[in-house]
This record gives structure tokens, sequence and C-alpha cells, in this order.
């Protein structure tokens, strides 16, 4: 198989930044800070470096949510907790959970490097990803190991998004493809996204007449469209690579492949899951 370094990175540190979403430290955060209900700790939670936002922009940014799923969190969340509230609390929880799930190794050598490459990111069309890196830099290891992560995770997220739109899929459209892969079921995703049952056959339907899908998965076309998909994604989360160069990239392999791997041994974050992070 050919060496593929953007996806090898991105498999070997997910699981560090994913550990947010599946640890119950973050979500009892979010309940202590006053937001109501998972959901509203998930959307406010990751939106919360860019402001008091409203729904729109978090579902275009986000892009695989049914709108609505993100309107009964947002606005709403800010009347009960202010962002600054949400962001300091969660980074606080996520550092609890990966204090519990890694012991006491340390990160140090880690961080740097993940900073490195953090230092390196264009934000050009990545909203999310430039607004996580304005967060002011925590001065514990942990915090700052995921910090590094959330911004490289929110970065590689904007360029697929960017690559999907390219490629002319929906954010539902570019969900079913990748289930059509193999990589995740409808019954892991559909219920988490927020679609119904209606706007799933819809979608279904418009990739079956667009010859991108039949009844065994993706159809040629279908697959060079995520093959584009995938090799634009890699491309545009380049640059952090480059900072690193591939003794540097070979190295944060080395260090966050076995933290990574604890974290879902230890059941930080279930194998398989919507987002798709892996087992490095």
């Amino acid at each position: 198989m050919k060496p593929n370094p953007a996806r090898n990175l991105w498999t070997a540190i997910e699981p560090l930044h994913a550990v947010v979403y599946f640890a119950p430290e973050p979500a009892a955060a979010a309940k202590d800070v006053g937001l109501r209900g998972w959901w509203m700790g998930y959307f406010a939670g990751r939106a919360a470096p860019l402001g008091p936002i409203g729904p729109e922009p978090v579902t275009s940014m986000f892009f695989g949510f049914a709108p609505r799923m993100v309107a009964r969190a947002l606005p709403d969340a800010w009347t009960f907790a202010s962002p600054a509230d949400v962001l300091r609390t969660r980074v606080e929880a996520v550092e609890a959970a990966l204090a519990r799930l890694l012991g006491p190794d340390t990160v140090d050598e880690l961080v740097l490097l993940l900073e490195q490459a953090v230092a390196a990111c264009r934000f050009d069309a990545r909203p999310l990803a430039a607004a996580w890196s304005a967060v002011p830099r925590p001065d514990r290891p942990l915090a700052r190991l995921w910090l590094a992560t959330a911004v490289l995770r929110e970065h590689r997220g904007d360029g697929h998004v960017l690559a999907a739109v390219a490629s002319g899929l929906t954010g539902l459209e570019t969900t079913l493809t990748h289930i059509a892969t193999g990589a995740t079921t409808r019954e892991q995703v559909q219920r988490a996204r927020g679609w119904t049952d209606e706007e799933w056959s819809e979608a279904t339907a418009n990739l079956l007449d667009h010859g991108l899908i039949d009844a065994g998965g993706l159809t040629p076309a279908g697959a060079e469209v995520r093959r584009t998909i995938e090799e634009s994604t890699d491309r545009l989360a380049a640059d952090p690579l480059e900072a690193l160069g591939p003794a540097g990239v070979d190295r944060v392999l080395d260090l966050a492949t076995p933290l990574s791997r604890r974290i879902i041994d230890r059941g930080g974050v279930p194998v398989p899951n919507p987002m798709g992070a892996q087992r490095p």
C-alpha cells in the first residue's frame, strides 16, 4: 500500500482529540456549566471559539448535520453559558480525561512537534480551524496536547468540506458515499447527524440518479469521486506535514500511536465510531 503521510498523521492523533466526544468528563463539564443535553454541549463546545454564533454558519462549517439538529442547540446554548465558560471548562475536562486514560507518561516532545505543525497551518477558507488556532495556549502539557490536535483536526476537516463541496456533494451525500465505502454504517451515523428517513432516501436517490452508488455500494464513478475528495483532503492538509518534514512526521507517529491505542483500549474512544477514527 502506498504510504499516505497525511492520512497516517490523522489516524495517529485523532483519538487524542476524539476523547472530547466520548469521555464522561467533557459531558459532565457541559452539564455543570449549564448546557442542556449532550448535543447542546457538542455544538456549543466545538463552536465556542467562534463566539455566540447561530445555527446557520455552524451548520455550514460542521457540514454533515441536519440543520434542525444544530438549531435545537444554537443559539439557545449561549443563554445558559458564555462561549468563554464553555471553552474553559471543555479544555479542563478533556485534560482530566486524558490524564485518566494516559496516566503519567510525559507528552512534552509530542506537544512541541504538534505545535510546530499547527504554526505552519494556513487558515484561508478554514473558519473553524482558524477559530481554534486563536484559543490562548494553556500552560499545562495535556491541555496543550489536546488543543494542538483540535486545531489540526479542524484544519483537516475544513479542507475535507472544501473538497466535498468542490465535488458537488451536499453534507448528507458526502456522508452516504463515506458509508458506501464500508468505513461506517447508517446505524452509526443517521441518528447522530439528525437526518430523517425521508431525507436519507432523497439523498440516496440523488446519488443513484447520478450513478455514484448502486445496490452494491460505490460505482466506479462514485469511487472516483471519493478518491478525488480524499486526495484533495490530504493535499489541503499538507502544510503541517511539510513543516515537520518526513522525520518529524515519523516521530509524531512514533509518539502518538501508542497513546491513541491506549485511549481506545481503555474505552476512551469506541471503534467503530461515526467520525471514522481508527485504532492506529
